[in-house]
């Protein structure tokens, strides 16, 4: 069931170009699933909403669906079903994104036929190489540098998302009677 609304949210969502409203909420299913039925009903709920979504859309959603919103509902879900605590949750569902992310624009420049991270290296650089010399600097970035500042860049957006989620999942799932499953930080825990 869960997959079902899932993968019929994310079909309408984007038909509708309406993801960005409905993407925080495309991992809860599979985080519910994983605590209420455990971390093979998780791994289910994942799978079945990304065969619904191979059949409605093709492969490339799918693997969208699974790269961005997958991954991370399933890694969440299976670290708060063993209990553990938010630091490590945080930690590896931000790698799980992260990871989503460079799958995902690798499979757009395989798609596209043209390679996404090195126009976005490019314009990093440049964008650098203006400000410093509009700053009066005389510096010219490396390239080392541009992929290391790109490489912080994905994991600062992928930690502070993660956050979020876990902020209103915890939220959502305490309003719906399953703070006994959940393991939250003390500051949460008095606020809620």
């Amino acid at each position: 069931m869960f997959a079902a609304v899932t993968g019929l949210v994310y079909f309408l969502s984007n038909s509708l170009s309406i993801e960005n409203y409905f993407g925080c909420f495309f991992s809860l299913p599979i985080v519910i699933s994983s605590l209420r039925w455990g971390v093979a009903g998780g791994r289910k709920t994942m799978v079945a909403t990304a065969m619904l979504l191979f059949v409605l859309s093709g492969p490339v959603k799918a693997l969208t669906y699974l790269l961005t919103h997958g991954l991370v509902g399933f890694t969440m879900g299976s670290l708060w079903r063993m209990g553990a605590n938010w630091g490590l949750s945080i930690f590896l569902c931000t790698i799980a994104r992260a990871t989503g992310a460079v799958g995902y624009v690798l499979t757009t420049s395989f798609l596209i036929r043209e390679n996404i991270f090195a126009l976005i290296t490019i314009n990093i650089h440049a964008s650098l190489t203006f400000i410093f010399s509009a700053a009066g600097i005389n510096i010219v970035p490396s390239m080392s540098f541009i992929y290391a500042l790109f490489g912080i860049l994905v994991v600062l957006n992928s930690g502070f998302f993660v956050f979020l989620l876990h902020l209103l999942y915890s939220v959502f799932l305490t309003r719906l009677g399953m703070k006994d499953l959940l393991r939250l930080p003390r500051w949460l825990e008095k606020a809620l």
